[in-house]
């Protein structure tokens, strides 16, 4: 209740400001409605309940895209569920091997998962993942935009990420919390760090 007074708030102080009000108040109002019926009913839910985890992401980009005028591209908005759908997957991974070992359910929809489902998926979804992106990387779109038909090169860094998380989330069951993932390992930050450099080496160099 706070956060929608709050949230109330910000939308009558900014709204002189906001690029189309109405598309962002339509956003809002769906991303708390959905998290919403996430509380009551769909977190119990097998596979519903990381779909909408991913779902809530789209819906932040699409609002702030809204707001600020600024267009969201079929690639962004892809690209944003299916790494947010990957990462909740490498969650609930994480969530049944602890179900596993102490029989206690972390969540209610845990029982609606086993390991062969979950690591499939997370399979599936890392390769769709991939694919996107090297045919964001491809599409003319973005050759015309960066002035460079090799910006597909930027794609081993994206494989390489995925790998290493799949190898901490798989041979060292540290999938628990994706922000601790990212913070602590030296190696994706230096993946990042290399994607971010790979990119600025072909568009300027």
């Amino acid at each position: 209740m706070a956060g929608c007074i709050l949230l109330s708030i910000g939308l009558l102080l900014f709204s002189k400001h906001l690029y189309d009000l109405h598309s962002t108040v339509a956003i809002i109002t769906t991303y708390l409605l959905t998290n919403i019926a996430y509380c009551l009913k769909l977190k119990q839910k097998a596979v519903a309940d990381v779909f909408v985890i991913a779902s809530g992401f789209v819906l932040r980009v699409l609002s702030g895209s809204t707001a600020t005028g600024i267009e969201a591209s079929a690639w962004l908005i892809l690209m944003t569920f299916l790494i947010a759908l990957f990462l909740a997957l490498a969650k609930r991974r994480d969530d049944f091997r602890l179900f596993s070992q102490t029989g206690k359910k972390p969540r209610m929809s845990i029982t609606g998962y086993n390991a062969e489902f979950i690591d499939l998926s997370i399979t599936i979804v890392a390769t769709v993942t991939l694919v996107c992106y090297i045919m964001y990387t491809l599409s003319e779109q973005v050759i015309e935009r960066f002035g460079s038909r090799h910006v597909y090169l930027t794609s081993i860094f994206v494989l390489i990420g995925i790998l290493r998380y799949m190898q901490n989330m798989l041979v060292y069951e540290r999938s628990g919390s994706p922000t601790k993932t990212f913070v602590k390992d030296i190696y994706i930050q230096l993946c990042i760090a290399a994607w971010v450099f790979s990119f600025f080496a072909i568009i300027y160099l």
